[in-house]
């Protein structure tokens, strides 16, 4: 029988994946309509979404693969652009302390998104104690609403956005939006420098490089200056 603090968990989970629902289809409807316009079925859309589950990787796999890339180097850049989600897991259990359980791991841990580790970081920054009912609830969530509008995009057709290039333009800025949305929902003053530090290396990446150079050498230096900060505060507290 469920205790009161996993029901509470769940009814928190169904209240945090909302706004996920909601921003995910839009932006997979346009994904679906994308894939189309670039010659995939609507099956293949669907697949796409039903196996990488990564809004930005499914937008660039599509740019590749109409621009006649190989499979393999396709594949190869969706995994390097996605390895920073390797680190979501553990930074989420960290964060979750000792007594978190890991028994669904498998099942949650492949919809931790870029928006589910948010939501579920702001959770956690809120005092909700771990739940693997809650993670369930928002990834799954996600991830429905994700399939959900890729079916009605590819339905669609890929001249569905045609009449209305504004909205087809709103959408490519729409899941970044929501990520930022979720951060910013948790930020603290800590944080800053290594915010600060990511965005310059960003800028200065994608103006002497290109914009995946750019992205590298955001993830790596906020990443570094995250690390070092991580260790100066368990000096001080030790």
């Amino acid at each position: 029988m469920a205790t009161a603090q996993e029901k509470s968990s769940v009814m928190a989970g169904f209240q945090a994946v909302i706004p996920l629902v909601l921003g995910y289809f839009p932006i997979a409807f346009s994904f679906g309509v994308a894939a189309t316009r670039t010659g995939l079925s609507p099956l293949e859309a669907f697949s796409l979404s039903l196996i990488v589950f990564a809004g930005a990787a499914q937008f660039l796999a599509i740019a590749l693969l109409a621009s006649g890339a190989p499979v393999l180097v396709a594949g190869l850049t969706l995994a390097a652009m996605n390895l920073r989600h390797v680190l979501y897991g553990p930074t989420l259990l960290q964060r979750a302390g000792e007594d978190r359980a890991t028994r669904w791991g498998w099942l949650w841990a492949f919809a931790l998104t870029d928006e589910v580790f948010g939501a579920a970081l702001g959770a956690l920054a809120k005092g909700q104690r771990f739940s693997e009912g809650f993670m369930v609830i928002v990834g799954f969530g996600a991830y429905g609403s994700w399939l959900a509008g890729t079916v009605a995009g590819a339905w669609a057709g890929g001249g569905a956005l045609d009449a209305w290039p504004a909205v087809g333009a709103g959408l490519d800025f729409m899941l970044p939006a929501l990520f930022l949305a979720l951060l910013l929902s948790i930020l603290s003053a800590r944080q800053v420098p290594a915010i600060v530090i990511a965005a310059a290396a960003t800028v200065l990446g994608t103006w002497y490089g290109s914009s995946t150079l750019g992205l590298f050498a955001g993830m790596i230096a906020g990443a570094v200056v995250g690390l070092f900060g991580r260790k100066a505060e368990a000096v001080d507290a030790g």
